[in-house]
């Protein structure tokens, strides 16, 4: 195989490859005994005709897709390796030329990784946010335990206040027309939390158990549904239970009920540990997130679209994958924030673009720090993840791919990089 680098402009690699007859001819040979079985040759049984005899009736380019779909891809390959390229997309093919006793010649344009210009990247200075813990950080810890176990008790002796969990029936009317998907049976609502469209539920405070009222609101003029958007409303309601949550008392039996802890002030002190230690990593990340975003601002890289378009699209994904986990999809969220995917795909655009960058960035300067990942490394960071899936080291080994190892070796790359900067960094004063 022979192969040379034509151009390589605006990030786009022109190839042109060479493929020896003898390579060819192995194709062909496989691209025929792929499709034997389709020609119906006089003289031969369907099937067993030879393969000069079917290149005679229809000509030796009846073989040539499959022939160019068997020998291309590894003949790609192998130049891009070569060549030393980093494509970030998938190839476009166009054939030269092809005959078995020349050969083929072929053309591959691609995308690939951009040049990355390095400003400063040591030396950074950035500043460190202190994250302070104070007592009302605790107290509200301590509200939101007592909110977490509190009694939630049935209320028959007066009207719904703010807060109230309750049971309504309810019927919703524009223009004295009932509309789709304005009917509740049996419906639970907090009082308070914002659930229905804002003013219904400070309407029904003061109203008491078998009580029917009008609830009047407008819907927002973004409103899902654009029948409604904007649109003047009834809702006709009927009460029909009132439950309040009862608080417990904040003691030591509290604390002996909610933790492993005998008294409140041990509690009081754990809460404190865990928010200071919370504290020291958002404040850490931060100083890190600083330190990244300057070296990437410094650095100059024209960044392909299709690689923005990538990311995207993974962030898509794990969006996706985050919806289904609530028992929602990307689809269903579209719909619920009445947009398309391409108006997605617009929101994401510029944080995609600014990952992309800060994974050039970061790798351009792992090169030339000479980052490297060692065995040791590795191999603690794959007891790590082990342990976190409560798997067996060895077991969890075998299942892994090679590009598992690659994508876990890049982690810690990164990580190490990261370190780099910020140990090189200045704390701004």
């Amino acid at each position: 195989m022979n192969s040379k680098l034509e151009k390589l402009e605006n990030n786009i690699a022109t190839l042109e490859i060479t493929v020896s007859p003898e390579k060819l001819e192995q194709g062909m040979m496989k691209s025929y005994l792929k499709n034997v079985k389709k020609f119906n040759i006089p003289g031969f049984r369907k099937g067993k005709a030879p393969r000069k005899i079917i290149e005679k009736f229809y000509g030796e380019a009846v073989f040539y897709e499959d022939a160019i779909n068997e020998v291309c891809p590894p003949a790609y390959d192998e130049a891009v390796k070569e060549l030393n390229l980093e494509p970030v997309d998938r190839p476009d093919i166009d054939i030269v030329e092809i005959e078995s006793s020349k050969g083929l010649v072929f053309k591959a344009e691609v995308t690939v990784k951009p040049e990355v210009k390095l400003g400063q990247y040591k030396g950074i200075e950035a500043v460190k946010k202190e994250y302070n813990v104070t007592d009302e950080d605790i107290n509200k810890e301590l509200q939101a335990m007592r909110e977490k176990n509190a009694r939630i008790v049935e209320v028959t002796d007066r009207p719904i206040k703010m807060g109230d969990t309750t049971t309504i029936d309810f019927k919703g009317f524009v223009d004295d027309v009932q509309f789709e998907g304005g009917t509740g049976e049996n419906h639970k609502l907090e009082i308070g939390s914002g659930q229905f469209i804002p003013g219904f539920e400070e309407q029904l405070v003061g109203a008491e158990i078998g009580n029917e009222i009008d609830v009047n609101v407008s819907f927002p003029e973004n409103y899902r549904s654009e029948e409604l958007a904007g649109k003047p409303a009834v809702f006709k309601v009927v009460v029909k239970e009132i439950r309040e949550k009862q608080m417990v008392e904040l003691d030591d039996e509290f604390a002996k009920d909610v933790s492993e802890f005998d008294t409140l002030d041990e509690l009081k002190a754990d809460i404190r540990a865990k928010k200071e230690e919370e504290a020291g990593r958002l404040m850490k990340q931060q100083f890190e997130d600083e330190v990244i975003n300057k070296a990437v601002e410094n650095a100059e890289v024209d960044i392909p679209e299709v690689m923005v378009n990538s990311q995207v699209n993974l962030m898509l994904r794990d969006f996706d994958y985050q919806l289904r986990h609530q028992g929602l999809n990307l689809e269903t969220y579209m719909k619920y924030m009445n947009k398309n995917v391409d108006e997605l795909r617009e929101v994401y655009k510029p944080m995609a673009l600014n990952r992309v960058k800060s994974q050039l960035v970061l790798e351009e300067i792992a090169k030339l720090e000479n980052v490297v990942v060692s065995d040791d490394e590795l191999n603690e960071e794959l007891e790590k993840t082990a342990k976190m899936y409560n798997q067996e080291l060895e077991n969890f080994k075998k299942a892994l791919r090679e590009e598992d190892i690659n994508s876990i070796k890049d982690g810690i790359a990164v990580q190490k990089t990261i370190d780099l900067l910020v140990e090189s960094s200045v704390e701004a004063k």
